[in-house]
């Protein structure tokens, strides 16, 4: 249902949807006012064990796959529908990509790539063009994992392009020497070991532990990196120089790290299911890098916060809401609910709306020109609907159905 209707930008972008199994991509383009959605045609699935990456979409619209076992790039007109759409970090100062392979669900082990050794990520340069590169696949510990980067800044001029990527199964953090310049480019360089004993059954624990670490950002503004420690509820605070955990820092009840553009604030979410019964509480709190000190946190009743996304221009923060907790406690969720910040005034939290979008969204994306956002999109898989928003409010201008009802949707603007 159309609330308001749009500006009739044009723009194009691709859509993905599927049940975390098997998937498709349409391709939704608006020319001269006039909506085209078009589904790529999907291959038939094969009994083949390795499942072909799902890297995304050229700028001349190809399928961009990567072959996990000769590590050939493939463009393709067809989408392969089991393709494997991995967690993708990219690199803010660079044009390669990372994509996380959290191994096999019993052990976490990439046994293709890493044997028992651990799982792996995969570096791919020019993703998304025709020019499409497959760098190196590193073997790191097992996952799930998260990735952060250290660069250069203005205060801290001598910290390493460096790699980081959490290791939820082992523990630890592994170190990728992320400087092309260097002898060991793309090469492992040192594993953290996360490992608080004092708080372990056996004081001789090391590697796994039970830090369960999940969230990961590098801040420019302290030249440190943080990373949650979930399993214990501190943050690690790391020196890239010496790979060392200069300090520890109470952090309890929260899942998750994110680092606005200033990078001199991060900002932990977590979540609430044990002090009501009937309601979840979500928890947003704001860690002031210069001091380490906690300077603002808020309670945000019937929300179960799902992804975190930033705006191009790193005025706003949208977090969008999805199901967890007891019968009671979801019966009340809004697990369709949209909430946009203004971060501008960090270290406060400032919630400025918040929007209802029928159903859970997946990922945002923004339509950009000369510098400003001009569209926000939103993927709705039970929908299987584009959701159109303002991007300084998040207001729904627009809905267009471009696929069937799934379980799982992606998003990716393209122009």
């Amino acid at each position: 249902m159309t609330t308001h209707t749009t500006t009739m930008i044009d723009f194009s972008l691709a859509y993905y949807s599927s049940d975390r199994k098997n998937g498709e991509i349409t391709l939704v383009k608006r020319e001269n006012g006039e909506i085209n959605a078009v589904a790529v045609k999907v291959t038939a699935r094969t009994d083949a064990p390795l499942k072909p990456i799902f890297v995304g979409i050229s700028d001349d619209k190809k399928i961009v796959l990567l072959d996990p076992e000769s590590k050939n790039i493939l463009f393709e007109s067809h989408f392969p529908e089991d393709a494997f759409a991995a967690h993708l970090y990219e690199d803010p100062n660079s044009n390669r990509s990372w994509f996380m392979n959290d191994g096999d669900n019993a052990t976490g082990n990439d046994t293709l790539n890493c044997g028992e050794n651990g799982s792996s990520v995969t570096v791919i340069e020019n993703a998304t063009t025709s020019q499409a590169t497959h760098l190196k696949t590193i073997c790191v510990g097992r996952g799930h994992h998260q990735a952060a980067f250290s660069f250069p800044s203005e205060k801290h001029p001598n910290t390493p392009k460096q790699a980081y990527v959490s290791n939820l199964k082992d523990g630890t953090v592994s170190v990728i020497d992320n400087d092309p310049t260097s002898d060991s480019y793309l090469q492992l360089v040192a594993t953290i070991d996360l490992c608080e004993p004092e708080k372990e059954d056996n004081p001789a624990q090391t590697v796994p532990n039970n830090s369960f670490p999940h969230g990961l950002v590098f801040s420019g503004v302290s030249g440190k990196l943080y990373n949650l420690n979930n399993g214990y509820g501190t943050i690690a605070v790391i020196n890239p120089t010496t790979f060392e955990i200069e300090e520890r820092i109470a952090f309890k009840g929260h899942s998750n790290l994110f680092l606005p553009a200033s990078g001199r604030f991060v900002v932990g979410r977590g979540a609430d299911r044990k002090t009501d019964e009937e309601h979840v509480i979500a928890k947003l709190s704001v860690l002031d890098v210069e001091t380490n000190e906690i300077k603002d946190m808020v309670d945000i009743q019937d929300v179960y916060i799902s992804k975190y996304f930033f705006n191009p221009e790193g005025t706003r923060l949208y977090l969008t809401t999805s199901s967890s907790g007891n019968d009671k406690q979801k019966e009340n969720l809004k697990t369709d609910a949209l909430l946009v910040f203004d971060i501008t005034v960090l270290p406060e939290i400032k919630l400025i709306n918040e929007v209802r979008l029928g159903s859970s969204t997946g990922t945002l994306d923004f339509h950009v020109e000369n510098g400003k956002s001009q569209l926000m999109f939103s993927s709705n898989a039970a929908d299987g609907a584009v959701i159109i928003c303002h991007p300084d409010t998040g207001e729904v201008m627009e809905k267009i159905e471009v696929a069937d009802a799934n379980s799982h949707s992606r998003l990716w603007c393209l122009s």
